[in-house]
């Protein structure tokens, strides 16, 4: 009954928005309060603009679907195309073409901003974070870290809180790893190592767009690291400059398509970073591997896979002996959010919304933990601070090659490395 009538109401929304005094309205929700839960009524913006080209979204516009006490209170889209299908997904109440036409009709507790190009959050964060609204932001925070060092700034200047998407730290395998590792079942940790995808974007594109994910992950795991040591290549040959790498988006400086790093990280934990140009089309190996004295965990990052990645393990201590056995560690999920409704899966593989379910799994337990750490006055697990330190540590790998020597974490220059060359 409840499935029967949450489809009738998403039926009824597409066929009954109507435009009034300049914003779309949806006027079923505009008519219809939430029920109150016993708590916190919270008022959510999404920031989706379809008007700018992007390689499609990661689900975010969707995460706060199904969590009690929330409230939709308006899309801002400066296209308006399909845009009663867009407020229908989202369950926004209103239609915007501007953040500031937002602002001026709502105020909303928590804006979500899907734009995955680094160059849009600045801005994006400084206005709403002037006006006192918490951010659930899009991966990289920034493309440079002069950026995320004012980002860093305002949140403390305004008292908000931002957390991140980067699935990775909400993702139940890699939570379980985590787990694992403090538990002694590797024994002492030794080293992580990471991947990107090593597609056509392999190098310094691969470790911009998707390398934040591994580094953030490595954050989570070990803390922040201390130095880096690295080389950067071109077609085998060391980078010396000045061709940059010609990227598909635009995310900053690039250089390079064969990369590897080696940072050190708390308690003598060594972390590898290796990416190269077209060594995997369909089939990637993004996701790490954690080694300790005891045995081993692996768990991969996937976006295009329906079914839930493995976490594997075996007990081989450093490299795999005779007598070493692999299996498949079983996911438990102890988390709760009180209710909430349970997730809608046939959104996979929908537009904007990828097919691998850690995006909208994560993403749920990424935005509950938000608006926890707003009421704890604490910091999201997925926090600015660490988006930061994994754009530093992007920073670190180009500074220790072109400086041919280890770099030290915090970095004192905060230009981009590859500036020189731009």
């Amino acid at each position: 009954m409840e499935q029967t009538s949450a489809i009738k109401r998403r039926t009824f929304l597409r066929a009954t928005s109507v435009l009034a005094g300049g914003a779309l309205i949806n006027p079923f929700l505009y008519a219809q309060k939430l029920s109150p839960q016993g708590g916190k009524q919270w008022k959510v913006a999404i920031v989706k603009d379809k008007s700018k080209d992007m390689l499609g979204l990661h689900g975010m516009h969707v995460a706060f679907r199904g969590i009690p006490d929330v409230e939709v209170v308006g899309l801002v889209d400066g296209s308006t195309d399909n845009i009663n299908e867009k407020l229908a997904e989202t369950e926004a109440r209103r239609h915007y073409l501007t953040c500031e036409a937002l602002l001026e009709n709502e105020k909303p507790d928590i804006v979500v901003l899907t734009s995955r190009l680094p160059a849009d959050h600045l801005e994006q964060i400084r206005f709403f974070a002037a006006h006192g609204c918490h951010i659930y932001c899009e991966k990289p925070l920034t493309a440079f870290l002069h950026e995320a060092d004012e980002i860093v700034r305002l949140v403390e200047k305004n008292n908000i809180k931002i957390a991140m998407a980067h699935p990775c730290r909400n993702g139940l395998g890699f939570i379980t790893m985590k787990r694992l590792i403090a538990s002694g079942k590797i024994g002492v940790p030794l080293t992580v190592q990471g991947w990107g995808k090593s597609d056509h974007r392999g190098g310094g594109e691969d470790m911009m767009t998707l390398g934040t994910h591994i580094f953030d992950l490595m954050i989570y795991l070990f803390g922040r690291p201390e130095l880096v040591s690295a080389d950067v290549r071109i077609d085998g040959a060391p980078f010396t400059g000045p061709e940059l790498t010609k990227t598909i988006e635009p995310i900053g400086p690039a250089a390079g398509n064969e990369l590897f790093a080696t940072f050190r990280f708390p308690g003598a934990v060594r972390g590898i970073f290796e990416s190269r140009s077209h060594l995997y089309k369909q089939d990637n190996r993004m996701g790490i591997c954690v080694t300790g004295s005891k045995g081993m965990l692996s768990h991969r990052f996937s976006d295009s896979h329906r079914e839930p990645q493995p976490l594997r393990f075996s007990n081989a201590p450093c490299a795999p002996a005779d007598e070493s056995i692999a299996r498949i560690i079983e996911l438990r999920e102890d988390r709760e959010i009180p209710g909430a409704q349970s997730l809608d899966y046939s959104l996979l593989g929908t537009p904007d919304v990828p097919r691998g379910p850690i995006f909208i799994e994560a993403g749920r337990y990424a935005v509950w933990d938000l608006m926890q750490a707003i009421l704890e006055n604490r910091q999201p697990i997925a926090n600015v601070y660490d988006a930061r330190a994994a754009l530093e540590m992007i920073y670190g790998v180009y500074a220790s090659h072109l400086e041919q020597r280890p770099v030290s974490f915090p970095l004192k220059d905060r230009r981009h490395p590859l500036e020189k060359f731009t």
